[in-house]
């Protein structure tokens, strides 16, 4: 139980969204994470982008591993399904409950040693899948559960509070994702809500796997000088490879965007966004040259955030395997299991 318990007044003056929740009917218990933690910035966009999105809480999935980042889940969304998995083991879990209920959204939150460690190959095989998910990788690169220990996102040259300095070349998981066909990649840091929420929005949206690597640093064991993953060295880093809004599906907007300076266009709800170009020559919708793109950064030593890639002829796990429109758990027991004479005739096909 949390030392603290969280308040349930609501302040009258909150805005409601289309079901008429606020944003506090989309949070979670109080964290238990040290003070400063990245991944409650990211908790707090997620809960943001729920609320914005007016997704029903009940229809919401959140999954999880091993580790600071998994308990992540706890801590939005109380009125949501919840599983907190085996460490590494959570895309599997992930692919039997979206096989047995294909109308929930799902989303699993993971760490860079809980994915790109243990469980690298359980990840490898939900993007192959294309299971239809966000997966949100809290990047820190180190195990903080375990008191610091260098994890495999650890960037080469980068030092620890105590010992020598990391000499292992680092997983970069959208790189990765990239090479393994992944139809939605994105990269985002924690301390960037305005960029973050639009990006989860989108990943929440999209008809297959989405993959987003958040950059979330440590403040107890990896936010000291010499370290790659600390709030200053993300900071003097980072920068926009595009401009990041999200627009959900309704009727088509026409306009066209200036080669140089903004745009204004009015959207549904009546807000405005202001749509700038991105640099010349960058396609998100191609593979080739956006796995190239992240190559020559990372060579640089510089972390492009954004959405960096998204194929838009996306097919997922269902559509794959063509699975049935009505979800597994709602057909009766007759047709899931329609005997041996079926089976057998099934079998024949095989023979």
């Amino acid at each position: 139980m949390p030392s603290i318990v969280k308040p349930v007044a609501k302040h009258p003056s909150l805005p409601a969204n289309k079901l008429g929740l606020t944003v506090r009917d989309y949070e979670g218990s109080m964290s238990t994470l040290c003070a400063g933690c990245g991944h409650d910035s990211i908790t707090a966009a997620i809960t943001r982008a729920f609320w914005e999105l007016s997704v029903e809480p009940h229809m919401i999935a959140k999954l999880s591993g091993i580790g600071c980042s998994s308990k992540t889940p706890t801590y939005f969304v109380s009125g949501a399904h919840g599983f907190n998995s085996a460490h590494g083991r959570m895309p599997a879990i992930a692919s039997g409950a979206n096989a047995a209920n294909r109308n929930l959204v799902y989303i699993g939150v993971s760490g860079d040693g809980d994915s790109l460690s243990i469980g690298l190959g359980q990840l490898s095989h939900a993007i192959r899948r294309n299971l239809n998910m966000l997966y949100v990788i809290e990047n820190n690169g180190v195990y903080g559960l375990t008191k610091g220990q260098f994890s495999a996102s650890a960037d080469v040259g980068s030092k620890p509070k105590k010992g020598d300095p990391n000499q292992m070349s680092p997983i970069d998981p959208v790189t990765l994702a990239m090479s393994l066909g992944v139809t939605f990649a994105a990269r985002a840091f924690s301390g960037d809500k305005e960029q973050l929420v639009p990006l989860l929005k989108a990943g929440l949206s999209h008809p297959g796997f989405a993959l987003i690597d958040v950059i979330s640093p440590c403040v107890t064991f990896n936010d000291h000088e010499g370290s790659t993953k600390s709030y200053l060295y993300s900071r003097q880093r980072l920068f926009h490879a595009t401009e990041v809004d999200f627009v959900p599906e309704e009727d088509e907007i026409v306009a066209t965007i200036t080669p140089a300076g903004e745009t204004p266009v009015r959207m549904h709800d009546g807000g405005t966004v202001r749509f700038t170009s991105t640099p010349e020559g960058y396609d998100p919708q191609s593979r080739e040259k956006v796995y190239t793109y992240l190559q020559e950064c990372q060579q640089r030593g510089v972390v492009p955030t954004g959405l960096l890639f998204r194929d838009p002829e996306t097919r997922d796990m269902h559509v794959m395997n063509n699975s049935p429109e009505e979800s597994l758990f709602n057909l009766p027991y007759e047709k899931l299991c329609p005997g041996s004479d079926a089976l057998e005739k099934l079998q024949r096909n095989y023979r």
